[in-house]
């Protein structure tokens, strides 16, 4: 076998027990797909689509690069790869609209025919030429693109550096992705709820078994949470979720027949006491997670209803709830931009102090993550000032 063989022989295999390892969920894929169904794909790993609009804009990007005015001021002419790298941080070097990153991808688009695989080591390279930009890519042991492993006993740590950067900082957004946050009045409604507790306790913990009414469908295993507070559309003024408290997870340990019946449960595992009255949602499927940062494809406005942790400001690294979802177009890896309302205020140095209106001011941008019918969430990737609930935000 040859050394270039057995260099991408490797790189597949690394990939994979890296994507084993993860749970086959995490870390979120770093770009979406290549432009070619024919591209090579590492096994195991999933060849996600790219929207037409997205590939498109990449494609044309390969034939003419970027114009030198699109670059960010400081993009570097030579960068690294390194572990901690996103999608967005990366874009950001270069580009002064990270979201158009299928612009990033285009500019190399013949050597980077699958972007979910840029791994820690490759190197980047910014040619300017007649007022264009290009990228290409070479790795610091010139192997065209592909990182060199040393094959030493410690496969678990290659097998992780194979892993391709991802789109968001996974460590931020982990614990958002699998568990109940929001629950909107038909769900609270219909959910399966504790309605007793061993006898003498007056809250469960792991361990213990729990009675549990409600429809359950064909599902056995189930997270807890409580409905906490709920979230009004400052527009409507009218309760659109509430937000969850997650508190564990529990198994059915037995089934009574009927539809009144009640079934046992044990609890597998809390993090806060668990009473009666919480309720139950099934354990999602696990899922890989595609996140391509982008504009929203129509015009889009509305308001921020919570900060996540009962915070009373936001800062970059946070994560908000809109009151914009699904139902109204909002997707994940929508870009948006976060604006302070105007407000009015007494212009003392004026005679008369009268009053006047302050303009609206854009303050950052943030990234859906995570979208529910009528909420969504977002992480702040960047903010001049606090975000406080009621912030506004729209397309980029």
């Amino acid at each position: 076998m040859s050394s270039k063989a057995f260099q991408l022989r490797f790189l597949e295999r690394a990939a994979l027990a890296a994507a084993l390892t993860l749970g086959c969920a995490l870390p979120l894929p770093a770009l979406a797909a290549g432009p070619s169904a024919s591209a090579p794909s590492l096994h195991g790993l999933p060849n996600y689509p790219v929207p037409p609009a997205q590939r498109a804009q990449a494609e044309l990007t390969a034939q003419t690069g970027v114009p030198l005015s699109e670059l960010a001021p400081n993009a570097p002419a030579k960068y690294t790869v390194k572990r901690g790298d996103t999608l967005w941080s990366i874009s950001g070097l270069y580009l002064r609209k990270p979201w158009n990153w299928p612009k990033l991808w285009g500019m190399n688009l013949e050597q980077i025919r699958n972007p979910h695989w840029i791994f820690p080591g490759q190197v980047l390279y910014l040619d300017k030429t007649n007022g264009r930009a290009t990228l290409r890519l070479a790795s610091e042991e010139g192997s065209a693109g592909i990182p060199t492993v040393d094959l030493k006993p410690e496969v678990r740590s290659s097998a992780e550096s194979m892993s391709g950067i991802p789109t968001l900082p996974p460590g931020l957004i982990e614990p958002f992705l699998t568990r109940p946050l929001i629950v909107e009045p038909d769900t609270l409604q219909a959910s399966p709820r504790i309605v007793a507790l061993p006898r003498g306790h007056t809250i469960a913990g792991t361990g213990d078994h729990v009675y549990v009414r409600g429809n359950l469908a064909k599902h056995t295993r189930f997270q807890v949470y409580r409905p906490a507070k709920p979230l009004v559309d400052p527009q409507t003024h009218k309760v659109i979720a509430y937000q969850a408290d997650y508190l564990g997870v529990a198994s059915m340990i037995e089934r009574p027949a009927g539809p009144d019946a009640v079934s046992m449960f044990r609890i597998d595992g809390a993090e806060r006491e668990i009473g009666v009255g919480d309720r139950l949602i099934a354990v999602p499927p696990r899922e890989y997670l595609n996140y391509t940062p982008h504009a929203p494809e129509k015009p889009i406005s509305g308001d921020i209803v919570a900060i996540q942790g009962d915070m009373s400001i936001a800062a970059k690294d946070s994560v908000v709830a809109l009151n914009r979802g699904a139902a109204d177009g909002i997707e994940r890896g929508d870009v948006l931009a976060l604006w302070h309302y105007s407000r009015r205020i007494v212009d003392v140095t004026a005679p008369g102090k009268p009053e006047i209106t302050l303009p609206d001011r854009r303050i950052g941008l943030m990234m859906v993550f995570r979208t529910f019918q009528h909420v969504s969430y977002a992480l702040i990737l960047s903010a001049d000032e606090p975000v406080a609930v009621a912030d506004r935000f729209t397309q980029p």
